[in-house]
C-alpha cells in the first residue's frame, strides 16, 4: 500500500513538472521569434484608431484618390480708440484639384480657378494646410499669407460721415500673414469618429458624440497702409472727412502670438444607411502677446505691448455619403480670432468649404491574431 501510494505521488510530481518545463520551453521559442510583443509606444500609436465596431466601420482601403472643390473666405475687422472701424474682405477663392491618401494622411494640390492668367500676379498670396484625423487625437497644421485683392466691406469713421461711396472699393493696402496648429483630443473615441466626418477614413454606422480638448498655438502678423486709406478718404468723400481721427495713433503693423486652450463637443448623426451629419464646435481661452508698430510716428511702446486673455473659436461642419468603397459629401471650417484692447482691437476669421468625391482601393489585408493578443 506504501509503495502504490509513493508511486501515486511521484506520479503527480511528474505530472506538475512536465508541463512546466514545456511551458518554459514554448516561452524560450516566443522569445526568439521575430513577432514578439510590441514596445509600450508602437503598442500606443496601434491603439490610436482602436474603436467599437458597432458604431464605427474602420476603413477597408488602404489607398484613396479623390478630387475636391474647395472655396475659401476671410475677413478682418479693425477699430482704433477714435472710432475708426473697417470692414475687409477679399472675394471668396474657388479652387480645384485632386488629392491622394494614404489611411490617416492626405496630400493635394488646388489651383485657382479665378486666377488662371498666369500673367496676372498673384503670388503674394499662400495657402497650405495638413491635417491628420486617428480615432483618438486630431492634428491640423495651416499657413496663410493674403495678398492684395482686399475690399472695403464697410467703413465707419465714427463723426456721422456717409460712407457708401466707399463700399466695396478695392483696397490694396492690406498684408496679412497667419501660421500655427490646433491638437485636439476625442475623449469618447471608441464610438464617435472625426474622421469619418471630415477625412472619411471610416464609417460611422451610429449616431455618437464626444467631448474635446484642444490645444493651439498661432503667429499672426496684420500690415495696413493707412496712408492709402486716407487718401481714399480723403478723395472720395473729402478732405474732412478724417477730421475726428488722430491719425498718428494708427497701427502700422499689429504682430502677436496666441497660445490657447479649448474645449468643446463634437456630434456625429447618422440619419440614415451610409449618411452622416456631423457638427462640432470648440471654444479656447487664448493668452496674446501682442505689439503694434507704426513706421512714421514714434510712441510709447509700453502702450501697445501687453499681455491679454480673449476667446477663439473653431467651428465644423460635414454631411458625408460613404459606401466604403465610394463616398462623396461637403464639409465646412471656420476659425476665428479675437484681440481687444482699448486703444486697438481686430477680429479676424477664416474658413473653406470642401465639396469633393472620391474611391478607395487597394483592399487591407486582414491582421492576423498575435499569439500574445
Amino acid at each position: 500500500m506504501l509503495k502504490i501510494l509513493k508511486s501515486s505521488i511521484a506520479l503527480l510530481l511528474l505530472a506538475a513538472v512536465l508541463p512546466m518545463q514545456a511551458q518554459e520551453r514554448q516561452d524560450s521559442v516566443r522569445w526568439m521569434r521575430a513577432d514578439r510583443p510590441p514596445s509600450d509606444i508602437l503598442r500606443g500609436l496601434q491603439s490610436l484608431n482602436n474603436v467599437d465596431t458597432t458604431y464605427i466601420e474602420p476603413q477597408r482601403y488602404n489607398f484613396t484618390v479623390m478630387l475636391q472643390n474647395t472655396n475659401t473666405y476671410e475677413v478682418y475687422r479693425l477699430k482704433t480708440r477714435d472710432g475708426l472701424s473697417i470692414t475687409l474682405a477679399p472675394e471668396v477663392t474657388v479652387r480645384v484639384g485632386p488629392y491622394f491618401g494614404w489611411r490617416w494622411i492626405f496630400f493635394g494640390y488646388t489651383v485657382d480657378v479665378k486666377h488662371l492668367n498666369l500673367k496676372m500676379d498673384n503670388s503674394t498670396r499662400q495657402e497650405y494646410g495638413f491635417s491628420i484625423y486617428s480615432s483618438k487625437i486630431g492634428v491640423d497644421l495651416y499657413h496663410r499669407k493674403t495678398g492684395d485683392n482686399y475690399k472695403i466691406r464697410s467703413l465707419s469713421l465714427g463723426n456721422n460721415v456717409n460712407t457708401r461711396p466707399l463700399r466695396n472699393a478695392p483696397f490694396a493696402g492690406l498684408t496679412s500673414k497667419i501660421t500655427g496648429f490646433n491638437v485636439y483630443y476625442i475623449f469618447n473615441h471608441r464610438r464617435f469618429s472625426y474622421p469619418a466626418a471630415f477625412s472619411q477614413s471610416t464609417v460611422q454606422r451610429r449616431s455618437a458624440g464626444s467631448p474635446l480638448l484642444g490645444f493651439g498655438f498661432t503667429r499672426q502678423s496684420l500690415s495696413i497702409e493707412w496712408d492709402k486709406l486716407t487718401q481714399m478718404v480723403e478723395y472720395v468723400l473729402g478732405p474732412e472727412a478724417m477730421d475726428g481721427i488722430d491719425k498718428s495713433k494708427l497701427y502700422g503693423k499689429v504682430i502677436y502670438t496666441d497660445v490657447s486652450f479649448s474645449g468643446g463637443y463634437a456630434y456625429n448623426w447618422v440619419f440614415a444607411h451610409n449618411w452622416l451629419a456631423a457638427a462640432s464646435l470648440s471654444l479656447a481661452v487664448a493668452y496674446k502677446r501682442s505689439v503694434g508698430e507704426n513706421e512714421h510716428v514714434k510712441f510709447n511702446l509700453r502702450e501697445f505691448s501687453f499681455n491679454n486673455f480673449n476667446l477663439d473659436g473653431i467651428a465644423r461642419l460635414g454631411l458625408v455619403w460613404n459606401n466604403t468603397r465610394w463616398y462623396a459629401g461637403a464639409s465646412a471650417i471656420l476659425h476665428g480670432y479675437s484681440y481687444h484692447k482699448d486703444a486697438f482691437s481686430t477680429n479676424n476669421a477664416f474658413g473653406s468649404i470642401n465639396i469633393y468625391f472620391g474611391y478607395n482601393f487597394v483592399k487591407r489585408k486582414p491582421k492576423k491574431k498575435k499569439w500574445w493578443q
